[in-house]
């Protein structure tokens, strides 16, 4: 698959706007390494950096977690200097950079993507990265967030704040399905981001949806008042905007 990756930077040919939206300030190895630990980069991997400077975080990702990458970055030189970086360590069979615009640079086989841009660029950035992006796709910030798009995990280093988000699959709308001993369930729900709100029915008659937990594709959700006796909890699976599977229900004691 890096193959692939690779030839199409080296036949990659584009004319974006020549402006650099964000200035180049490197990260230190210390925050590089925080951030591919937040995303829990490993081989399996295919990072994406976008504005990707001279190429220190996806070399960094090859080196130290055998993860494939690719760099998306507007400035010539630094797109050279990468490319010559990567070379010296040994690692430019693993990486390749594109010259080329953040903005619409093809970022769909990511599995994981590095920002240090701006605020007002993540910004953005947000509708390609959660309509683009396949859901689990982890998402790593250093410095700025995403506004109301909430991170699923933070961490604090130093001076530098670093947000990871996990691109959330659409789960907005009704979806049915039935228990192992055939017993009906429905559910409609509201969708922000990975935030799930909504409504659900079992065998016809309303009952609580105590909680509802977005993770990439996979939803868990609980149906009953935590008062009760039980609760019941599934783990609903979606893809491309449809509900694939529905496993459970498992009964659950209330914590007292």
């Amino acid at each position: 698959m890096i193959r692939d990756l690779l030839d199409d930077i080296d036949n990659y040919s584009s004319e974006p706007d020549r402006f650099l939206d964000v200035p180049f300030v490197p990260s230190d190895e210390a925050v590089v390494e925080a951030m591919l630990a937040l995303a829990k980069v490993g081989p399996e991997d295919v990072v994406y950096d976008l504005g990707s400077g001279d190429g220190r975080i996806l070399i960094a990702a090859a080196r130290h977690r055998d993860a494939r990458g690719v760099g998306v970055e507007l400035d010539p030189d630094c797109v050279a200097e990468a490319r010559d970086y990567a070379a010296h360590v040994g690692v430019e069979g693993f990486v390749g950079f594109i010259e080329g615009d953040i903005f619409t640079a093809d970022i769909s086989n990511a599995t994981v993507v590095t920002l240090y841009l701006l605020q007002a660029v993540n910004m953005r950035l947000r509708p390609r990265l959660l309509n683009e992006l396949r859901p689990g796709t982890r998402v790593v910030s250093h410095a700025f967030d995403m506004g109301d798009w909430q991170p699923d995990d933070w961490l604090k280093l130093s001076d530098a704040n670093l947000y990871m988000w996990i691109v959330p699959a659409r789960v907005a709308g009704a979806w049915e399905w039935e228990g192992p001993d055939g017993t009906p369930y429905r559910v409609e729900l509201r969708q922000k981001h990975q935030e799930v709100r909504g409504r659900a029915w079992r065998n016809g008659k309303r009952v609580q949806l105590e909680s509802a937990d977005l993770k990439g594709s996979r939803l868990d959700l609980t149906l009953g008042k935590a008062r009760s006796r039980t609760l019941e909890t599934f783990t609903l699976t979606f893809a491309d905007g449809e509900l694939q599977s529905a496993r459970g229900p498992t009964a659950i004691a209330p914590e007292p």
